[in-house]
């Protein structure tokens, strides 16, 4: 019996796949766009031998998922096999009215914005759609890296070549189709949970973080920090915000010390209490803090 965080996998990873070969076979495929990583290696096949891309890219990933059985997580693979299986069927018999429009650099966006979309959905489900992906989750397993990030130099090395059989046109098209996917792909992972940090070194942090806990409701850690320059020590403020509490703690910063010193950096994710999800080790459900 599936528990709720299993089916909301299966239907992240159904509605990420599905919206993947819709790009494929609406978009790219039409406008003779190329892409990255095994699809890109499908399209190259296709174009030049007219192979099945279904049945190409279901033979090429297969040889993938024999590598990422052995450094992947049993249930990212499950997820895996049924992205691969959907994916065939949907190139298969997923096909639409090619979209064309007279100006090329519209369908790339729309092709970036889906894929990346659809991607984005499948690595939330704890899937992939095989083929690069898999060896973008590896590179973040053992290299840290973040997913869009090695997905996009994954695919740049692909579509290089590529350009020679599609033209040098639509080989720049691409790379900003790609570029396009891979910010769409990072903020439906990431940009859901948009933070910021705030470190504030200042003569007042009493006042500032009272503020802050009183009316922003958040959170603040005091640092121990020494000035080089003065040979004194400093209190240092680190509170971390959405982008909504981001005007309103600088207003509290400035009313309290206009001479306080301030950085804000961007935060790619935050786990802990107050802001994102914890799992529950007896239900093994995600649950919010």
């Amino acid at each position: 019996m599936l528990n709720k965080t299993e089916l909301k996998n299966i239907a992240f990873v159904t509605i990420g796949t599905l919206m993947f070969a819709l790009a494929v076979n609406w978009v790219i495929i039409p406008n003779h766009f190329g892409e990255g990583g095994v699809t890109g290696l499908t399209l190259l096949f296709h174009y030049v031998f007219h192979f099945d891309p279904a049945l190409t890219n279901l033979a090429l990933n297969s040889i993938l998922l024999m590598i990422g059985w052995k450094y992947l997580e049993r249930k990212t693979l499950y997820y895996t096999f049924l992205s691969l299986a959907e994916m065939t069927v949907f190139l298969k018999y997923l096909q639409l009215p090619g979209f064309v429009p007279e100006n090329i650099f519209v369908a790339a966006i729309v092709a970036g914005m889906l894929s990346g979309a659809g991607l984005g959905l499948v690595v939330l489900g704890n899937g992939t759609t095989a083929g690069s992906d898999i060896i973008a989750m590896m590179m973040k397993k053992y290299l840290g890296m973040n997913v869009s990030v090695s997905l996009l130099l994954i695919d740049v090395l692909i579509v290089t070549p590529l350009t020679f059989v599609i033209g040098l046109e639509k080989g720049v098209v691409t790379l900003v189709m790609l570029f396009i996917l891979s910010k769409v792909m990072n903020f439906i992972l990431e940009g859901f949970n948009p933070r910021k940090s705030v470190m504030v070194i200042t003569n007042h942090h009493d006042a500032i973080a009272r503020a802050i806990t009183e009316q922003l409701d958040r959170g603040v850690t005091i640092l121990k920090g020494y000035g080089y320059y003065s040979k004194a020590e400093k209190d240092v403020l680190y509170v971390v915000v959405n982008r909504l509490q981001l005007l309103p703690i600088q207003r509290i910063i400035h009313e309290a010390d206009p001479n306080a010193f301030v950085t804000i950096s961007d935060v790619h994710q935050v786990i802990g209490e107050g802001f994102t999800f914890y799992l529950d080790k007896q239900t093994g459900e995600r649950r919010t803090s």
